[in-house]
This record gives C-alpha cells, sequence and structure tokens, in this order.
C-alpha cells in the first residue's frame, strides 16, 4: 500500500519551517480572521497562514515573505474547521466522489465512511487501492472496517476472511472498526467478531456500536468489549444512557430519523451544559434530504435550540477530531492541521461563504471550485450491473401463505395473505403488492405479498438493496415485467412503471447502486421518484431505506435473504428462496 502512516515527508516538513522563518512565501493568506479557538474555547483575531494543504501559523503576526501569497482579507468575517461527517454510508444512490465534492462545497470536508459495499463486492487489493485514490481528492476521506455483512449470506466466513479483515483494520485511511450491527450473535458467543473487536482495540482504534433501543445492560456489556460510541440514540434519555457507560454519542438528523430538534430541546429540559462527548451525523441520508446542507445544518439546528454556538462547531468537528485521535491533523484552526477551512459571514450562520478543503479553494463567489476529475471506476472493479438472464413466467407466480408488512420505513412483520394472489393484478382497494426479490445472478427467487408498501403501484423494480439482489413490487404484472426490462436495460437503478410507461427512475450505473450524476442532478431524480411513489401510496418516511433494509438482519422482525424469509429473533428461516 502506498498511504504512509503520516500526512508530510520530511521535505513537506522543512519547506513548512521555512515558511515561519520568512524564507518561503505562504501559499494563502487569511489576514484579520475572527477564527474559533477551540483551544482557548474562544474566538480570537489573527491571521492565518497556509502552505499547500496545512495551516503553518495562526497568530498576530503576518508572513514577512508573500511574493505570490494569495492575500484574503477575513475583516468581518468568522473562521472555523471544516466539519466531519463521521458516519457516512457514502453510497446511497450517490457515489463517494459525487457526495464528497458536494458536502465540501456545504463545508463538510471531511468524511469518515462506511465500507460496505466496497468490501463485499471489490477484491481487496484493488479496494484499498480505491480508497487510497479518493483520498487524492481534496475531501479528506477515512474510513470504517466492518465485522459482519448486516444479512444472512451463505458463505460470510469466507468473505470476512482473516488475511481480509486484517489488511483492511491495520489499513492507516480505516479509523475504526464497525458498525457492530450483530452485536447479539458477539453478546451469545461468537468469538471471531469478538477476536477482530480485540484486534481493533489494539491499533488503539475505536469501535463503533449499531445499538438501537438498547438497555442500560446491554450498552455496559458492549462497553466491556469495546465499544466506544453509537449513533442510534432516540431520545435525550438514550443519549445520556450512552454517556453514562462512557461511550460518545452521536446526535442524527437523518432522512430516516431526523430526531435532533427533538433530541436537543430534551438535553436542554435535562439541563444537559457540557456537550464535549456528543458529535453530529447524518447517518447516510438519500440525496434529497441533503439540499439543505449536512452537517452545517445540524449545526444550524443546534444554534437553534440554544447549544452555545462554540460548542455546536465543535460538535460538527473538534469533537469527532478528539474522539479519533486526528486532532493534531483535524478539527482546529492551529499550526499542523489539515486546511479544512470554513470562511462565515457570521458566526451564528454555519453555512460557509467560502470554503478550503486541503488548502484549496473548493467554493467561493457562490460557485463550487471542486477540481473536475475523471473517476476510472472500473479500473477498481466497480462495474455496471449487467444482467445476462431474463424474467420467466414462474417469476411471477405467488402461493406462498405469509406476507410481509411494513410497519415504517425500515420494520418488516410478517402476516396472514388473505387477498386473492392468483390473478395478473392485484386491487387498489387494499395496500398490498405482489413482491418479489430475484438473485442478481438469476439463481434464485422469493415470492410474496408485501403490505403497506403502497396502494396503486403499478410496477416497481429496483436494483438498491442492502445486498445487491433485485426487487420488483407491484400490482399489475405486466408493469412489473416492463420495470425489469427498463432496469435491465439501463444496467441497474430504481424504475417505476404505470400501463406499460416509465414515470420515473434513477439509473444507478455503479454496481447498481451508485449513479454516476452530480448530488444536484440525483436530488432532483430522486426527489421525482419518491413524490411518485408517495402519490402511489408509499405511507412512510424514506422508501429507498425500505429497499435498502428488506435484506437487513440487525432489524426486526423478518427479513428477506438469499436463504430465503428469515426470523430475525429466532434465526432460522422460515421459507427458502427457491432456486431458478
Amino acid at each position: 500500500m502506498t498511504t504512509q502512516l503520516f500526512r508530510w515527508n520530511k521535505q513537506n516538513l522543512r519547506r513548512q519551517l521555512s515558511v515561519i522563518r520568512g524564507e518561503i512565501a505562504p501559499s494563502i493568506l487569511l489576514k484579520n480572521a475572527t477564527y474559533l479557538s477551540s483551544a482557548r474555547k474562544t474566538w480570537r483575531k489573527g491571521h492565518v497562514w497556509i502552505h499547500g494543504d496545512r495551516i503553518v501559523y495562526v497568530g498576530e503576526q503576518e508572513p514577512k515573505e508573500t511574493e505570490g501569497t494569495e492575500i484574503v482579507d477575513c475583516e468581518g468575517k468568522y473562521i472555523v474547521p471544516g466539519y466531519i461527517e463521521p458516519h457516512a454510508h457514502p453510497f446511497q444512490l450517490y457515489n463517494p466522489h459525487s457526495f464528497a465534492e458536494y458536502a465540501s462545497t456545504r463545508g463538510t470536508t471531511t468524511l469518515i465512511n462506511d465500507n460496505m459495499l466496497f468490501f463485499l463486492h471489490i477484491e481487496k487489493k484493488k479496494a484499498l487501492s480505491l480508497i487510497e485514490k479518493l483520498d487524492e481528492l481534496p475531501t479528506s476521506m477515512y474510513w470504517w472496517a466492518r465485522y459482519d455483512s448486516q444479512t444472512e449470506l451463505k458463505e460470510e466466513d469466507d468473505i470476512f476472511s482473516p488475511s481480509k479483515m486484517k489488511d483492511w483494520l491495520e489499513h492507516p485511511l480505516v479509523l475504526q472498526g464497525g458498525e457492530l450491527t450483530a452485536w447479539p450473535r458477539v453478546l451469545t458467543g461468537n468469538d471471531t467478531i469478538l477476536h477482530w473487536m480485540q484486534h481493533t482495540k489494539e491499533l488503539n482504534k475505536p469501535i463503533e456500536g449499531h445499538l438501537p433501543g438498547a438497555s442500560e445492560r446491554t450498552l455496559t456489556q458492549l462497553a466491556l468489549l469495546g465499544v466506544s460510541a453509537d449513533h442510534e440514540a432516540m431520545t435525550a434519555d438514550e443519549v445520556l444512557r450512552r454517556l453514562d457507560t462512557g461511550m460518545v454519542a452521536s446526535l442524527r438528523y437523518s432522512s430516516i430519523r431526523p430526531d435532533l430538534p427533538r433530541i436537543l430541546d430534551e438535553l436542554k429540559e435535562a439541563g444537559v451544559t457540557d456537550f464535549s462527548r456528543m458529535i453530529f451525523t447524518t447517518d447516510g441520508s438519500m440525496p434529497s434530504f441533503y439540499k439543505e446542507g449536512i452537517i452545517d445544518k445540524m449545526i444550524a439546528i443546534a444554534i437553534e435550540k440554544g447549544v452555545p454556538i462554540i460548542d455546536a462547531y465543535e460538535m460538527g468537528s473538534y469533537n469527532v477530531a478528539r474522539y479519533y485521535g486526528l486532532d493534531d491533523q483535524l478539527g482546529m484552526i492551529a499550526p499542523g492541521r489539515i486546511a479544512h477551512i470554513n470562511i462565515l459571514e457570521a458566526k451564528d450562520n454555519p453555512v460557509p461563504e467560502r470554503v478550503l478543503a486541503k488548502g484549496q479553494w473548493v467554493f467561493k463567489d457562490g460557485k463550487s471550485y471542486y477540481p473536475a476529475r475523471h473517476f476510472s471506476w472500473e479500473e477498481y472493479g466497480v462495474r455496471p450491473f449487467m444482467i445476462d438472464w431474463d424474467l420467466e413466467e414462474d417469476d411471477l407466480h405467488f402461493s406462498m401463505p405469509m406476507g410481509l408488512e411494513l410497519t415504517n420505513s425500515v420494520i418488516l412483520k410478517p402476516y396472514q395473505i388473505e387477498v386473492d394472489v392468483t390473478n395478473d393484478i392485484l386491487s387498489e382497494s387494499h395496500n398490498e403488492c405482489f413482491f418479489v426479490m430475484l438473485d442478481r445472478y438469476g439463481k434464485w427467487r422469493i415470492n410474496t405479498v408485501i403490505k403497506g408498501f403502497g396502494t396503486n403501484i403499478g410496477g416497481f423494480a429496483s436494483t438498491f438493496s442492502n445486498t445487491g439482489d433485485i426487487i420488483l413490487i407491484g400490482t399489475e404484472k405486466k408493469d412489473m415485467w416492463k420495470a425489469f426490462q427498463e432496469l435491465k436495460h439501463h444496467d441497474g437503478g430504481m424504475f417505476l412503471v404505470e400501463n406499460e410507461e416509465l414515470i420515473a427512475s434513477v439509473p444507478l450505473k455503479l454496481y447498481g447502486s451508485m449513479s454516476l450524476k452530480s448530488m444536484d442532478e440525483l436530488m432532483e431524480e430522486h426527489a421525482k421518484l419518491e413524490n411518485a411513489l408517495k402519490e402511489r401510496g408509499y405511507p412512510h418516511e424514506d422508501p429507498a431505506y425500505s429497499l435498502l433494509f428488506f435484506s437487513s438482519t440487525h432489524l426486526p422482525y423478518v427479513r428477506i435473504t438469499e436463504r430465503g424469509i428469515f426470523d430475525v429473533f429466532k434465526k432460522k428461516v422460515l421459507f427458502p428462496a427457491v432456486m431458478r
């Protein structure tokens, strides 16, 4: 691997010293700035010198040598560190490159990313080369190392092999283990995952939990096993429960859990005044949710809810860097830090008017200056979703007695099917649709009925799912067939058909999970599709998340996996998948 443990080599360090000594001019000088000093927890006035991608000086002195220096007068402006998203899922219809660009132009210049898609679908050497290539972007890109697949895979032990796990966990761009969705297996005796958790701690890296609704007893046990943070608190009491067990608590504002405003109100009512062990995350929201911003939006909400302004900024920057042991490189306006800097018009408005990422202007004068770059995804094994098979008549045959009820965006419960499923069209007088999950390679299928996804969805096809398998939903078999053909023709994505005509679509050219389009274009496509599904009876917050989590066994009560319909609590297959 080419990535070194420390960002700057000896030659870089010597040149940075030469800037301080007046022998070399800084690249950029931010004059007369009012900057946030997290070391003093106050606002200070001074000048910020930048050389290349690093802050080299902050204080009252001006550089002696300024030939070629870009001088920016920041009188009346406020400077804060670039914001950090500690829990990004950069495959939620967008791709890591497009999301990094959009995030940085809104001031979120560091992303700490889920590695699941790369880990499961790309050969190890190429995957690790890919994350190194992504780190060449102006955005700082770090990663997690997952311990489990979050579903039921027949060959999971082979996929999570010792050599693969070791190389991911030990890579310098991987900052943590997790998120740990298989914690019930660990508590009931899975020593393989526990071994990798121990190795993570030996590397002095934290472990992120995934602990919705966890009791004090569960949190305590997992703290003993090394879990050091969790993002699943949904109330202030749950936040405090995590803090009481020594964990760092992520406060969440996402497309399916927009909990932040209420949690902050409850924390205020509880008399909380110390926010130093709390951080912000948008937890991999869908594209259209990000129109109002990313971490900048969360800081704005916190300020509006009465969180002290400095605390609000530090929850989106310094607190995160300190938790990961990176506050010597990130999260502060201080010498030695990567030059991720947001320039604000007012200290109570976290939306930046200018953004520096690794010392480059990526946003100013209302425009993005993020460098255009062609990314050769195929070189790293990220390919289109190619289908070399077709639907057969039996694939749309339904006879299973048990259906799936979607009670909110992500929870599935079993129920007894009572509607007549022998016809080609289901009535629109109820909220039940045909449901098929097909292996992406055409090897198996599962046919049932889903209640609570829509009332008059003609045909809908998607390759966007946790496992990358194909989902068909609809009330008319001819529309479901047409939606599948659209999906096949476009090499993956999400396609809604009515009366055999395409109504809305989101093509996903990369693995059937990620779009090649910009975030702005993708937001429009996603919003159009989501609105069309809601007009046709989808009753919950986020249909894309429903698709994503149909196979995810970290959620109750039943899931659809390659083994069949799976009872999460009893850990057994209720109805096996049918081989095609």
